[in-house]
C-alpha cells in the first residue's frame, strides 16, 4: 500500500489534530497537538501523499487571509457550492486561523511530497452517512478496512480521529484515481467519487 498520511489538522496547537496512516497492514490513528509533533510524524511515516482537511491556499487577490478586501471563496469553494456540499468559508473566523496553519506547515513540508487539501464532509456525504454519526461512520470504516485488508480497531474514535482517517481514504481513493479534482486558479480541492466504496 502507498505510504498515505490523513491530517485533520486543527486551527490552534491547543486543540487536537487527528493523525491517521497504515503500518505493518494495520490502520494506525490518534490526536497530537503541535505544530513539531505533526512535523516529527512526517519524518516518522515518510509518506509519499499527504491528505490534509485545511484550506491550503487563499483566495486570488488577497494579499493574506486576513485581507478583509479580498474575495471570501476560491474557485474550488464555488465548486463545492455549485455541489451543494456544504462547508465554512475559509474568511469565516476559525477558518483563518486554520488556513494560517495550513499554509505555514505546508511550507515546512519537504516539496517532493506530494500534499493535497481534501474535505471529510464529501467523502461522509458521498456515501451518505451523517457526518457527526461517529456510530455510522466507524461500522462503515470496519467493513472498508476490511475489504482493503487493514486492520482496524473497533472502538470509541473521537471525531478529529475518524476525520482523519476520511482524509487517509480519500488519500487512497486519488492514488486509484476514484476522486474528483476541484481546480480553480487559486487552489484545488480533492474529494471522492459518489459510492465510492464499491471501488475499494
Amino acid at each position: 500500500m502507498e505510504k498515505i498520511l490523513g491530517i485533520d489538522l486543527a486551527g490552534s496547537e491547543r486543540r487536537k489534530t487527528g493523525i491517521t496512516f497504515v503500518k505493518n497492514e494495520k490502520l494506525i490513528t490518534f490526536e497530537i497537538n503541535t505544530d513539531n509533533e505533526i512535523l516529527d510524524i512526517i519524518d516518522y511515516v515518510q509518506p509519499n501523499l499527504i491528505c490534509i482537511d485545511a484550506p491550503l491556499s487563499i483566495p486570488e487577490g488577497r494579499k493574506s487571509i486576513d485581507d478583509k478586501r479580498g474575495k471570501h471563496l476560491r474557485e474550488c469553494d464555488k465548486i463545492l457550492l455549485k455541489m451543494k456540499i456544504k462547508f465554512f468559508p475559509i474568511t469565516l473566523g476559525p477558518m483563518r486561523m486554520l488556513t494560517k496553519r495550513a499554509i505555514f506547515l505546508l511550507q515546512k513540508i519537504d516539496k517532493n511530497i506530494e500534499t493535497i487539501e481534501v474535505f471529510p464532509g464529501a467523502l461522509y456525504d458521498s456515501i451518505k452517512i451523517g457526518r457527526k454519526n461517529k456510530i455510522q461512520i466507524t461500522k462503515t470504516y470496519s467493513k472498508i478496512f476490511a475489504k482493503m485488508n487493514v486492520f482496524f480497531e473497533i472502538r470509541e474514535y473521537s471525531q478529529d480521529e475518524l476525520d482523519s482517517i476520511a482524509c487517509f481514504l480519500t488519500g487512497v481513493l486519488y492514488k486509484q484515481n476514484k476522486t474528483i479534482i476541484l481546480e480553480g486558479k487559486d487552489g484545488k480541492i480533492v474529494i471522492p467519487i459518489n459510492d465510492f466504496t464499491e471501488y475499494i
